[in-house]
């Protein structure tokens, strides 16, 4: 019996146009980067990629500013970062204060869950920072609690929140730190040892430039004590960093435990060589430079910054919709008629604002006037 007709279908190579990235990210990628990640893939235990880990390790504690032995580039994106946070310090029954004031703080609260503790919530508006009284509160009324989690720059809202004062808090009470830091990091100051943050987990395709799909994250000697003195396997195989740290630990000799992204390594590798030829003080130089210029050509658009002046992210402007304005129409146009991405509201802000990113390659001149100019068009029209 002869089954049905079925067309033969031949699939082709695909092509992108050339977009222009200012969204929450990813940001645009170097030539450069793009260049190192299309180079002959070499084996992931090859005495040569030894090597080269070894050096992204440095160029991380260089970027996160920490001098933790564990400093890895995690094989998977910015969510995994935060997964591995949570599944390595917790255990079930542990309590956390989770400091929301956004939607990734949300995602906090379910990391919590799912590893079977207590999310005590200190809650903010969204478009304020986190409140460091309520904080102070809440470590009065939770002194049982393990760690204090936040997000430093919430990528929902382009708010900023002192990371600084938020750490000391939590660390004068004796608690461990997870930092969110996945729009944070190089875009503005942040140190991990001098504010004592514990676990410090970020993103690759933000303000570093790089592919995305990479967790840089580092833990504290202290972290990897509490994981050390676990009593419960971490909930996780794949993020258990009691099996990570005998592929990422020191010298020549490593076990396996899993095909790292070879080439995406490259690739991070040259985004953190780009870095460190900049400087990072000259990065996050330029990273308000840039929102300055973005910021004053909005205003003679008519268009407003929906974050208070000393709390906005240089790297993630957030800018009210103007009454009457359909949201998607507008993002529809700029990406389809000038090949440029900005990036929509979440949660209860949908529909209310435009996150527009400057974020590592993205942040210039050239990209600041095509997104002015480009808004100009389809607004006047």
């Amino acid at each position: 019996m002869r089954g049905p007709n079925l067309e033969v279908v031949m699939s082709s190579s695909f092509h992108p146009p050339v977009r222009t990235l200012m969204g929450p990210g990813p940001s645009d990628v170097s030539p450069r980067v793009l260049a190192a990640s299309a180079r002959p893939t070499i084996g992931h235990l090859d005495p040569l990629f030894v090597g080269l880990m070894d050096d992204v390790k440095r160029l991380l504690q260089y970027a996160f500013q920490t001098s933790n032995e564990l400093t890895i580039p995690l094989s998977a994106p910015g969510s995994a970062g935060m997964e591995a946070a949570f599944v390595n310090l917790l255990e079930c029954g542990d309590k956390v204060i989770v400091c929301q004031n956004g939607v990734f703080g949300g995602r906090m609260k379910e990391n919590v869950e799912r590893c079977g503790a207590t999310a005590a919530m200190v809650m903010d508006r969204w478009g304020d920072p986190v409140d460091p009284e309520k904080l102070e509160a809440a470590i009065k009324e939770h002194p049982d609690a393990k760690v204090v989690a936040f997000v430093h720059a919430e990528t929902s809202t382009g708010v900023r929140s002192d990371a600084e004062t938020l750490c000391r808090l939590a660390k004068d009470a004796g608690m461990l730190v997870i930092v969110d830091a996945v729009t944070s990091l190089v875009g503005i100051e942040l140190k991990a040892d001098e504010w004592g943050a514990d676990v410090v987990y970020s993103g690759t395709q933000k303000c570093l430039s790089g592919l995305p799909g990479i967790s840089p994250i580092t833990f504290s000697d202290a972290a990897v004590s509490a994981i050390s003195a676990r009593t419960q396997k971490v909930q996780s195989w794949f993020l258990d960093m009691n099996l990570i740290m005998g592929y990422w630990g020191e010298g020549a000799k490593r076990s396996y435990h899993h095909t790292a992204p070879v080439n995406a390594v490259y690739a991070i590798h040259e985004a953190l060589l780009m870095l460190e030829e900049e400087g990072l003080e000259a990065s996050i130089a330029r990273h308000k430079a840039n929102h300055l210029k973005l910021a004053a050509g909005l205003s003679k658009l008519g268009l407003e910054l929906a974050v208070d002046e000393a709390w906005r992210l240089p790297q993630l402007n957030a800018v009210r919709i103007p009454e009457g304005v359909d949201d998607a129409t507008v993002r529809s146009r700029l990406l389809n008629e000038f090949d440029l991405e900005v990036g929509a509201g979440l949660g209860e802000l949908a529909g209310k604002q435009w996150r527009i990113g400057l974020m590592g390659s993205s942040s210039n001149d050239v990209n600041i006037n095509r997104c002015l100019s480009a808004l100009e068009a389809v607004l006047g029209s």
